[in-house]
């Protein structure tokens, strides 16, 4: 029993955390397979905007005036790829 006298655990017992194992291994199935048909869908997309945000991050690590220059390229190349 809970606070307010309400009984969280279904039909009592120790059934509980058997139950909760059920759903949470259902979940975890579910975002199995979406990530999969995300990776089919947009992989390549992804794939492409991985790539950018790398160079970003590059970039900023080398610093410098040139590169300032570089990264505005590279953030409009971004802003690119999430309007498609």
């Amino acid at each position: 029993m809970s606070e307010g006298g309400v009984d969280c655990e279904p039909r009592g017992g120790y059934q509980g955390p058997w139950v909760w194992s059920a759903y949470r291994a259902y979940h975890e199935l579910l975002r199995e397979k979406l990530k999969k048909r995300f990776e089919a869908q947009e992989g390549p997309w992804m794939d492409r905007v991985a790539d950018v945000l790398v160079q970003i991050v590059n970039a900023r690590w080398e610093g410098g005036r040139k590169k300032e220059k570089e990264e505005e390229t590279l953030f409009e190349k971004l802003e690119e790829l999430l309007s498609e």
